[in-house]
């Protein structure tokens, strides 16, 4: 049973994301222009029913061999985006610094809407463990001569729309698409003698899960190289052991500049933290 055989069927959230993967990949391929994959992607976040679905991708390969029409609800996969967009009004709906810090962090419901304000201080909006309430959300940031952080996850599609006097918003993290399902962050608000920053950065559990999983494909090559060594004879004894060299060099390299980017990265929260705490003994506690 396909789309056009149902125009009037209501279309599931995956659905929607079959047709926005089909609109990335032709972005990819330079089938769209940027102006035409915003207008037909949102067109697609908009559309209930398979009907409008349907003409969004007409002209695009593929479009004849889209998926059919599951009428049986699939489980979510685990971790999945899906499982994070989760509906309801969001457990934080605003914060405000005024000579001090606020902070959202860990697990918490990002609303609809998030405002924020600072006044002579500043603030961090970490959205890497949260929940959405929608798939697309908005946080709001007010910095007057003071600032904001947003940190948001890898893979999730981030729009900067602020306006900055004697003062601006980062908008190094906008133009990478999202991944399929993935929430969209829309970063709005106002700056004066301040600064609005976003920043894409993975979890500390999430780096030291990659960190295995680099630990482990280390392993693996060393053993299937002895594999192979044991095969062959001593011939490729030299040859194993080059390998084994550049892969301890590579290694190296790499932990080496993650370290770097984890101390910084400490070194800017302790200096977060401390600038709060005199902030909040001067002026007490807001």
């Amino acid at each position: 049973m396909t789309d056009d055989e149902l125009p009037e069927l209501r279309a599931s959230d995956a659905d929607r994301e079959r047709v926005a993967e089909q609109l990335r990949d032709a972005l990819a391929e330079g089938r769209l222009d940027m102006e035409e994959f915003e207008e037909r992607l949102e067109a697609t976040y908009k559309a209930r029913t398979y009907g409008e679905l349907t003409p969004i991708t007409r002209d695009l390969p593929g479009a004849a061999a889209a998926a059919p029409v599951s009428m049986v609800k699939q489980p979510v996969e685990s971790g999945s985006w899906a499982g994070r967009i989760v509906g309801g009004e969001g457990s934080s709906s605003w914060g405000v610094a005024i000579l001090s810090g606020l902070e959202r962090k860990g697990r918490w419901t990002v609303p609809r809407r998030f405002n924020s304000f600072a006044f002579m201080g500043g603030g961090e909006i970490d959205l890497r463990e949260a929940n959405f309430a929608d798939r697309e959300v908005v946080i709001n940031c007010v910095a007057v001569m003071g600032g904001m952080n947003v940190v948001v996850p890898p893979g999730v599609e981030v729009v900067v729309r602020g306006i900055g006097i004697m003062g601006g918003f980062d908008h190094r993290e906008e133009g990478q698409p999202g991944e399929p399902g993935a929430p969209r962050v829309i970063v709005t608000g106002f700056a004066f003698w301040g600064g609005v920053g976003v920043e894409r950065k993975l979890t500390r559990a999430e780096r030291l899960r990659i960190k295995e999983e680099r630990r482990q494909e280390k392993l693996e090559r060393r053993a299937a190289r002895k594999e192979l060594q044991g095969s062959q004879g001593a011939r490729s004894d030299g040859l194993s052991d080059m390998f084994d060299a550049l892969d301890e060099a590579r290694d190296l390299i790499r932990e080496h500049h993650e370290d770097r980017r984890e101390r910084q990265e400490e070194r800017r929260e302790r200096h977060r933290e401390r600038r709060e705490e005199r902030h909040r003994r001067r002026h007490g506690d807001y």
